[in-house]
């Protein structure tokens, strides 16, 4: 009963997906080239941030993002993240903003609007079994954890919603992260972790 409520669920979000980030990139496509271009005239080429993330059942995809930090320049001293990351770049997180074109990921198929976020590729042996379930689900632009606290949960409190989205996940339940995620964004609540800029990397203090 479970697997046949899993597929027709698959499949309905997959068609929500599809229709809906086609629409988006549509409608969202001046504010796409308006956002290039600031990327281009404050940071720089690329404008795009591309890596490889795994997706659904671990296989590796590449995902694409607006930049938001400038090309690591070991002789000015621009090396970590928190150095790396500009102003500009800063509020381009703080608005999402970077985040419209993995709408084109969703379109794809690698990703979906709703699920786990799709994390670094060195993770994948850090995980425990617990945690790699997270791999169950296709990851999204959007997540429980993200609704959730963001960068400010640690990495248990976000693994653990990560899985709790696994084992309940829904239309209802999406619908009600999408609807989150608008007010998250509209506060820019949980950008930061708490006494950094960007989140910790998953194993550096907080596993």
């Amino acid at each position: 009963m479970r697997l046949a409520r899993l597929q027709s669920y698959d499949f309905v979000k997959r068609v929500i997906d599809v229709l809906a980030s086609g629409f988006g990139l549509l409608v969202l496509l001046p504010l796409l080239l308006g956002t290039a271009f600031a990327v281009m005239v404050y940071l720089g080429h690329p404008v795009i941030f591309s890596q490889p993330r795994p997706g659904l059942g671990g296989r590796v995809f590449t995902l694409h993002k607006f930049r938001t930090m400038r090309i690591p320049d070991p002789a000015n001293g621009s090396v970590t993240d928190e150095q790396r990351l500009t102003r500009f770049g800063l509020w381009l997180r703080s608005t999402s903003l970077d985040e419209m074109p993995t709408l084109w990921n969703v379109l794809k198929g690698d990703m979906s609007l709703v699920g786990p976020r799709p994390l670094l590729v060195e993770y994948l042996d850090r995980y425990s079994p617990e945690q790699a379930r997270r791999h169950e689900a296709r990851p999204g632009v959007t997540g429980l954890a993200q609704v959730s606290g963001r960068n400010a949960l640690t990495w248990q409190e976000k693994f653990r919603l990560d899985v709790e989205y696994v084992d309940t996940r829904s239309l209802t339940l999406d619908l009600s992260i999408l609807a989150r995620t608008a007010k998250s964004v509209l506060t820019r609540q949980g950008i930061s972790a708490d006494g950094h800029m960007t989140a910790r990397k998953f194993g550096e203090s907080d596993a």
